[in-house]
């Protein structure tokens, strides 16, 4: 075979390995499945793995659009990602960077504001560029549709009175509408099967998963102890099957729920691990998390916290709901409470087991 008859512009195409056509067909350059790259898309999402989950909807849209298109994206967490949804998936690090450096692009999209994610942005070669960029040692935007969220980023004031989705915001940067395009998330097919033994021991019960942890970052978003043991009691005397969910962070005080009310805890996990269990939930409640997104990508009717952010910034498919304290929340963003009396005191157990009954799914 000659090198001129090597298709380097296929989609399939690989590199330095055979590509899936050749590996698992046998099939050799001008087959049937050639696909010419119609556009080259790069997207830059690096920081928090919720907020990388939430950003794939571009993705549906950009294959709507271009179907032929082939599609890098760089990320701290490449696991999160659907790699046969997204042709090439690059771990932030200097030989990604490096690679990506080193090649040409028809669209190129950063939505990270840090300096690393726009200084990318700036250097990498591109026809046109999208979200924010590094000038003159600081952000700014690479194009005007930017502005709205860079904004919002800076002020506040401004932030506070945002009526827009954070969805709504990234379509508008990409100059497209937002038209409820799914969340894509990577899924361990054989994780899920194995963890349908939930269904099993909880008796054929709804199963309810608690994320009873907020993180680190945030603490003001904690729901007090007593109120999650008089929810779990709540459920199980209502016939369902609660479950507690969480990380190391988690572990200690889902140890204490699990003994005081003898609810199941599986115990901490994987991520692959973890998402498969949240695959078996009949319906998720959580705060403001990285397991609202993943929730959201495993399309789980949602029961969502929310205090210090503002509310309409969260798009719930109309597959759940959002609880905030009766009395509002004054910490905008806020990783203290400046108020004598804790304001998710003022969010009560029977708001939130009522709005588990409205949006739990009849189980057969």
């Amino acid at each position: 075979m000659e090198l001129s008859e090597v298709k380097f512009d296929c989609r399939h195409f690989r590199g330095t390995i055979p590509c899936k056509p050749n590996k698992l067909r046998g099939k050799i350059c001008e087959c049937d499945e050639y696909t010419p790259i119609s556009k080259r898309i790069l997207i830059i999402k690096l920081g928090a793995m919720g907020d990388v989950i939430r950003t794939t909807p571009l993705v549906v849209r950009y294959r709507q659009l271009f179907p032929d298109c082939h599609i890098s994206w760089i990320t701290l967490t490449p696991q999160i990602l659907p790699p046969d949804e997204i042709d090439a998936i690059y771990k932030f690090d200097h030989l990604s960077v490096y690679s990506l450096l080193h090649e040409d692009f028809d669209i190129a999209i950063n939505l990270d504001k840090e300096i690393e994610a726009c200084g990318l942005l700036r250097d990498v070669r591109a026809k046109e560029k999208i979200g924010f960029i590094e000038k003159n040692g600081h952000v700014d935007i690479a194009n005007p549709e930017a502005k709205h969220k860079l904004i919002t980023g800076l002020f506040d004031q401004i932030s506070i009175q945002n009526k827009k989705s954070y969805l709504e915001e990234i379509f508008e940067i990409c100059k497209m509408k937002f038209n409820y395009e799914p969340y894509l998330i990577n899924q361990n097919r054989d994780l899920v099967a194995k963890w349908e033994s939930l269904r099993e021991k909880s008796g054929g019960k709804p199963i309810v998963g608690l994320n009873t942890g907020c993180g680190q970052r945030w603490l003001t978003r904690l729901w007090p102890q007593e109120y999650w043991i008089a929810l779990i009691t709540r459920l199980q005397n209502e016939g369902m099957f609660p479950m507690v969910l969480g990380g190391p962070d988690e572990e200690p005080q889902n140890l204490i729920y699990a003994q005081r009310t003898g609810c199941y805890y599986p115990g901490t996990y994987s991520l692959p691990e973890f998402m498969a269990i949240t695959a078996n939930c009949d319906l998720v409640v959580t705060a403001v998390s990285m397991m609202m997104h993943i929730a959201m990508g495993l399309q789980k009717p949602l029961v969502l916290f929310n205090n210090i952010f503002n509310k309409h910034e969260f798009e719930m498919y109309g597959r759940g709901e959002i609880l905030e304290p009766h009395t509002g929340c004054e910490d905008f963003y806020g990783t203290r409470c400046t108020r004598e009396r804790h304001c998710m005191l003022d969010l009560p157990v029977d708001d939130v087991f009522n709005a588990i009954q409205r949006h739990l799914p009849v189980i057969k």
